[in-house]
């Protein structure tokens, strides 16, 4: 993976400065670990945009912390929250 590449993307689209920490940290796991992401989040992801989502994604696993991942399973989850979020932005779900 081009680590200058991704920078390059991620330095020219702001997309560090584009989620709340929060809403980073629940993306974050939800991709590297186990967890979910909430509608707020998945509302902020979506509009960080897939090209920063996925430059962010594949910078993080160039950090040698995360040499013992396997980086397809963790691109097919990216793509799979991703999607999900999509969806879920896509399709308002009726207000309480």
């Amino acid at each position: 993976m081009a680590t200058k590449e991704n920078d390059q993307i991620i330095k020219e689209n702001n997309c560090e400065t584009k989620m709340g920490l929060p809403c980073v940290l629940e993306a974050f796991t939800s991709i590297f670990s186990t967890g979910s992401i909430s509608n707020k989040c998945c509302g902020e992801l979506v509009v960080l945009g897939k090209v920063c989502h996925s430059a962010l994604v594949k910078k993080t696993l160039e950090n040698p912390v995360f040499n013992d991942l396997n980086p397809a399973t963790i691109i097919a989850k990216s793509i799979q929250t991703w999607n999900n979020c999509l969806a879920l932005i896509d399709s308002p779900s009726p207000s309480a």
